[in-house]
C-alpha cells in the first residue's frame, strides 16, 4: 500500500507561477499513491481556472473513493467565511481531499479548533504586512476497506501559529480516539521533528524534509500511523513541477502473519 501526503500549493508552480491542471495530474500519476491526503486545494477558484483539484487528482490515480472538505468558502486571502456542513458543492472553496483506490465505508469530518483573534500574514519578503483573521482548519477521515483490513485515514492542514497547531492536533487525537483498528494521520501539520508523534503517540512512518521544495532542510508533512500496518519497504519526498512543498510518500507491504 503507498501512502502520499502533499500540500500542493492549489496546484501552483514555483517556476513560472501558473496552476497547470495536467501538470498536477502528470504530478499524482508519477507519486501512484493508493491513498492520497491533499492540503490547500482548490474548488471553482478564478486562480487554478475554476477547476475541481480532487477531481484533477483522482483521475489522474484511478480513485474509487474521495472526499473534498473546504475549511472556507470563498476566496483565500480576499473575501471568505468558513465552510458550512454540510458543504454546498456548486460553492468555491479551499481546504483538504482525501482520496483511495480501496472503496470508503464511512465518511467524517472534523472542524478543528480556530484562533480566535487577528494573527500577522506575511508577505513575499517576510515581515508582517497586516493582521487578518486565520483560516479556519479542517480534518477529513475515512474508513476504507482495503486488502489488510479496515483502515482509517485522515487529511488534515493545521495552523502554522505557534501553540494553535499543538492544540489542534491534541483535538484530533481525542476524536480519533474511539476509533477501531488501525489509524493513519496525513498532512501538512506545520510542526517539525518529533514533535506529531509526541503529541499523538502515534509512529511516524517516513522521516523526509518537506520544505521548502528546491533543498528542504526540515520536514512538517508527516505520515503517522496508530495501531499495525505492514513492514515500511520505501519513504521518498520526490521534488515535483508544483508547490513549496514535497509531498512524502510512504509504501508498505503486507501484513506479516
Amino acid at each position: 500500500m503507498r501512502l502520499v501526503t502533499f500540500n500542493i500549493l492549489h496546484g501552483r508552480s514555483l517556476r513560472d507561477g501558473q496552476v497547470d491542471t495536467g501538470r498536477l495530474a502528470e504530478a499524482i500519476r508519477r507519486l501512484d499513491p493508493d491513498i492520497l491526503a491533499l492540503q490547500e486545494v482548490d474548488r471553482a477558484q478564478e486562480r487554478s481556472h475554476h477547476a475541481d483539484l480532487t477531481d484533477v487528482a483522482a483521475a489522474a490515480m484511478g480513485a474509487v473513493d474521495q472526499r473534498f472538505v473546504p475549511a472556507l468558502a470563498g476566496t483565500p486571502g480576499a473575501a471568505w467565511v468558513p465552510a458550512a456542513d454540510p458543504d454546498d458543492p456548486g460553492t468555491a472553496g479551499y481546504g483538504v481531499s482525501l482520496l483511495s483506490r480501496h472503496p470508503a465505508t464511512a465518511w467524517r469530518v472534523l472542524r478543528l479548533p480556530r484562533i480566535p483573534f487577528r494573527v500577522p500574514r506575511t508577505g513575499p519578503h517576510r515581515w508582517p504586512q497586516r493582521l487578518a483573521p486565520e483560516e479556519p482548519r479542517v480534518a477529513v477521515a475515512g474508513r476504507f476497506a482495503t486488502p489488510e483490513g479496515p483502515l482509517t485515514a485522515v487529511s488534515t492542514h493545521l495552523s502554522f501559529v505557534p501553540g494553535w497547531g499543538q492544540l489542534q492536533l491534541l483535538a484530533l487525537r481525542r476524536a480519533l480516539a474511539a476509533v477501531d483498528g488501525p489509524v493513519v494521520l496525513l498532512g501538512d501539520l506545520n510542526l517539525r521533528g518529533r514533535q506529531p508523534e509526541r503529541l499523538t503517540g502515534y509512529r511516524p512512518l517516513g522521516r523526509r524534509p518537506t520544505m521548502p521544495a528546491g533543498r528542504p532542510d526540515h520536514q512538517i508533512d508527516h505520515i503517522l500511523l496508530r495501531g499495525e500496518l505492514g513492514p515500511v519497504r520505501l519513504v521518498d519526498n520526490p521534488e515535483m513541477e508544483l508547490s513549496d512543498h514535497r509531498p512524502l510518500v510512504v509504501e508498505l507491504g503486507a501484513r506479516r502473519g
